[in-house]
């Protein structure tokens, strides 16, 4: 039991569904609870997730978030946190992002795994994750805050699901064997001109560290990973706003390249 344990967490989900169901921002949480745990939080998520469950969708994977320095700078936050991804968000190969589904679209570029097999435990590594992993894509995070203008404190971001809204993987996989993750680079494009560029390095050191930490994380609470599901190893940039009529690309080498446009 955590010392927060008396708060309504129930009724502090149900906020978070409302926001994003009517797509219109609330207050942070901790504007009303200041004293609002991370513990507390990751219990607020999984109302939020159980929700999005009970109307039918499916988890599909996870997200980590706040892997980077830019990020945590962005954020005004220092430490990785994560989410879970559902069924619902996954934007297909070659499909548009709709912006009227979400309240302020913001999309950053990442690595994704697709294992290839279960992995769980607190003494995974980097190495175990390569070794599970199945595929690496070039993919596009689509963040979308509950939060008005994505000022929040940690446990605020932690509570809204890491502020998970959609992803889409680029539309051919590579094996991971023989790669060095750090190394690749990244280049992320608005509208065909350069926003920002970077390497692998810029998560955690190495994107399956990024999962592994994960892994770990998700140890301590009884859980793992499946096989199958996909993981977002944390955006290489920061993010940027997105609106109808933008075009956004991500090219990673070796791994290829993927465009969203905003509709």
């Amino acid at each position: 039991m955590t010392l927060m344990s008396s708060l309504p967490v129930d009724a502090l989900a149900e906020r978070l569904i409302t926001s994003a169901r009517n797509r219109t921002a609330t207050t942070p949480l901790t504007d009303d609870h200041p004293d609002l745990d991370i513990a507390t939080a990751y219990t607020i998520q999984d109302a939020v997730v159980s929700a999005r469950q009970a109307q039918g969708a499916v988890v599909a994977g996870a997200k980590l978030g706040l892997t980077s320095a830019a990020k945590q700078q962005q954020m005004n936050v220092d430490s990785p946190l994560y989410g879970w991804l559902t069924d619902d968000m996954l934007i297909d190969t070659g499909a548009d992002l709709q912006c009227e589904r979400y309240i302020q679209p913001r999309c950053e570029p990442e690595i994704a795994f697709l294992l290839g097999r279960d992995i769980a435990g607190q003494d995974v590594s980097a190495a175990h994750v390569i070794a599970a992993t199945e595929l690496v894509f070039p993919a596009i995070d689509v963040l979308d805050s509950r939060f008005s203008g994505y000022k929040f404190a940690l446990p605020d971001v932690v509570a809204d699901n890491s502020s998970c809204a959609g992803y889409a993987l680029g539309g051919q996989g590579t094996s991971p064997v023989g790669i060095d993750l750090r190394l690749v680079g990244c280049a992320f494009y608005k509208n065909g001109q350069l926003i920002a560029s970077a390497s692998g390095a810029a998560v955690l050191g190495h994107p399956a560290a990024s999962v592994a930490w994960l892994v770990r994380e998700l140890a301590v609470r009884g859980r793992g990973l499946r096989a199958g599901q996909v993981v977002l190893a944390g955006s290489m940039t920061e993010a940027i706003a997105v609106s109808p009529g933008d075009t956004v690309t991500s090219r990673i080498d070796r791994l290829g390249s993927i465009t969203l446009a905003c509709v």
